[in-house]
């Protein structure tokens, strides 16, 4: 993988776009995108600049507001006829009838002096007043009810949010909650509730001017919403933002761009000071880039068309320019593995391209026919080398074997004249092969017999021979008089000496690709001046030892390399085998002069 990016890296078409890509078009995608971020940044700030100061001015009319209704409150607390109506509790059903109407009176007096949707006072024990209750809608057991029960605990007033119930209201009431005792005395008389409705909320909190999707928020220090401006959305619940949550707490008053609800919004809020609540102003981000969108369209447009262009002119170099230099190295690394079986297309350039391609073909044409000639100096080589190496042991041998003919017909005159004259015709026959220089396993073996049938005439002396091949091996092709002279060797300098005890096995298999033959003795071993002299490269002299398996090691060598050489093991206490390994031939690829796999 290492080696695959380098040589993309070092790739001249590579290095120009990245080039290209990096001085070109990454400034110019820099220079847009802080472009953006600033133009974003300033309306953000601008907004939330803006939304802080109302924000400031909202906070301070909604607590002149507060203070204000609760002066109002205090003064229904303090007339003396709701006093003396809660001072006494009521012995009879028309003693409670009497408090009901007078208690109604009395509030329908007072009650439009306070700025709020509504105004409810209730005695400490509902249950007692059930003309009353039932008049103002509210049941006998309200008593029980949790908020109520705080509230005539409590000390301090506290505030309520009664969501929309059936037949009782249909919109979201925020309802301030205070518990009061007698003028002169201490003893609770009642709890009045002072509801505060959605226009009451908006004279505070809906500005005559703002932005679409914008929304002003009353939500308390835990995140739970008193008053939406849209349409009450969120009221009654909590704010749909964990990290909001988190941030209001680090400080009085701030602003920052929040995910909340899945949209980015800008977050502009300010602690109040009379209650523990905040004034949130949330404003959608989307809606406050809307003047630079149109910028940003225009710019993506200009910024599609500069990078159609740029890399049309990278296509151009590359299809002009660096596409011919590549396809030029791609030929070049054929050339390198030394196949030259391929068409290179000229060039009518005349450019430095051009001179590169025209010089590249004089230079290839000139190699092949450099290669040829050494391939075709290489075939007569060895022609003439077999030549050399077959004559140094035909004429020897037939010299040898004549002079045996010819003792045996002066000195014996028996009758196994003819069998020798027979063998040496067998013998002849099979080592000219009609003039080829490819045989069969199973002729060479024909042949290794003939000969041993005619040394043993020759010496008197029977030769104890084995030979152990499998069948299908003896059909395989196989270069000829490769056999012959390692058993020659064996028998002259092996086993002479002892006819009686000497023997040798000749043996072969097939592995893979290979025949493997074997031609083992136990005799007195090769002396270690004939294995020097056989690894020796110069000439050597007619008739010293060791010349068959010269002339046998050199011709595998010649048409197999050297991993085909002669593979001798030998010692005085166990003889000698030398090992064969010959890939399995054909003559077709030995006239080519081509060496077999």
């Amino acid at each position: 993988m290492n080696n695959a990016a380098l040589r993309l890296g070092s790739s001249i078409r590579n290095k120009m776009i990245v080039i290209f890509f990096l001085i070109i078009i990454v400034p110019f995608l820099l220079f847009a995108y802080y472009a953006h971020i600033k133009s974003i940044e300033g309306i953000t700030n601008a907004n939330a600049a803006f939304s802080m100061s109302y924000l400031q001015q909202a906070k301070t009319n909604f607590e002149t507001y507060l203070n204000q209704l609760n002066d109002q409150v205090n003064e229904i607390i303090g007339n003396k006829q709701i006093q003396d109506l809660l001072g006494q509790k009521p012995g009879k059903a028309a003693q409670e009838e009497a408090f009901a109407v007078n208690m109604l009176t009395e509030l329908y007096l007072q009650t439009p002096l306070v700025d709020a949707f509504r105004v409810r006072v209730y005695p400490l024990e509902p249950s007692l007043y059930p003309t009353y209750m039932s008049t103002i809608g509210e049941s006998p057991l309200l008593g029980n009810e949790r908020w109520f029960q705080y509230s005539k605990s409590a000390i301090v007033p506290s505030w309520n949010l009664f969501m929309p119930q059936q037949g009782r209201y249909t919109r979201p009431l925020l309802s301030y909650i205070k518990r009061f005792s007698g003028l002169y005395d201490q003893i609770p008389r009642g709890i009045i509730v002072t509801d505060l409705s959605e226009d009451q909320m908006k004279r505070f909190f809906s500005p005559s001017e703002q932005m679409k999707g914008q929304k002003f928020l009353l939500m308390n220090n835990a995140g739970a919403v008193l008053y939406d401006s849209q349409d009450n959305q969120w009221t009654g619940s909590l704010i749909p933002s964990a990290n909001f949550t988190a941030f209001i707490k680090s400080k009085a008053e701030g602003s920052e761009t929040i995910l909340i609800d899945g949209e980015r919004n800008l977050v502009t809020y300010i602690q109040m000071d009379s209650e523990p609540w905040l004034i949130v102003s949330l404003t959608p981000l989307h809606e406050l880039t809307k003047p630079i969108q149109e910028m940003n369209r225009l710019l993506i447009f200009f910024l599609i068309i500069y990078l159609i262009c740029c890399f049309g002119a990278v296509i151009y170099i590359t299809m002009y320019f660096t596409q011919p230099i590549a396809k030029l190295v791609r030929f070049m690394r054929k050339l390198e593995t030394g196949d030259f079986q391929f068409t290179f297309p000229g060039s009518s350039r005349r450019d430095e391209v051009g001179w590169l391609y025209r010089g590249f073909g004089d230079m290839s044409q000139k190699i092949e026919g450099l290669i040829e000639q050494a391939s075709q100096s290489e075939r007569k080589k060895k022609e003439l080398e077999f030549q050399v190496l077959s004559h140094q042991i035909n004429p020897h041998f037939l010299y040898n074997t004549l002079e045996s003919i010819r003792w045996k017909a002066e000195n014996h005159g028996r009758s196994d004249i003819s069998e020798m004259v027979s063998a040496l015709g067998n013998l002849l026959r099979l080592s000219l092969n009609q003039g080829k220089e490819i045989t069969t396993l199973g002729r060479e073996i024909e042949q290794v017999k003939a000969y041993v049938q005619i040394e043993q005439a020759r010496m008197g002396q029977p030769v104890r021979i084995l030979y152990a091949f499998d069948e299908e091996t003896l059909a395989l092709p196989f270069l000829r008089l490769l056999l012959q002279p390692l058993v020659e060797n064996a028998i002259q300098h092996s086993i002479r000496d002892n006819f009686e005890k000497g023997k040798i096995v000749v043996s072969g298999r097939r592995e893979g690709q290979d025949i493997v033959i074997e031609i083992a003795d136990n005799g007195k071993g090769i002396p270690s001046a004939v294995l020097v002299r056989l690894q020796d490269q110069s000439e050597q002299e007619p008739g010293r030892r060791g010349v068959g398996l010269r002339n046998v090691n050199d011709r595998l060598r010649l048409y197999y390399g050297d991993h085909y050489k002669l593979q001798i093991e030998t010692g005085p206490e166990f003889g000698t085998k030398i090992t064969v390994r010959s890939p399995i031939a054909s003559e077709q690829a030995l006239q080519g002069g081509n060496r077999q796999p």
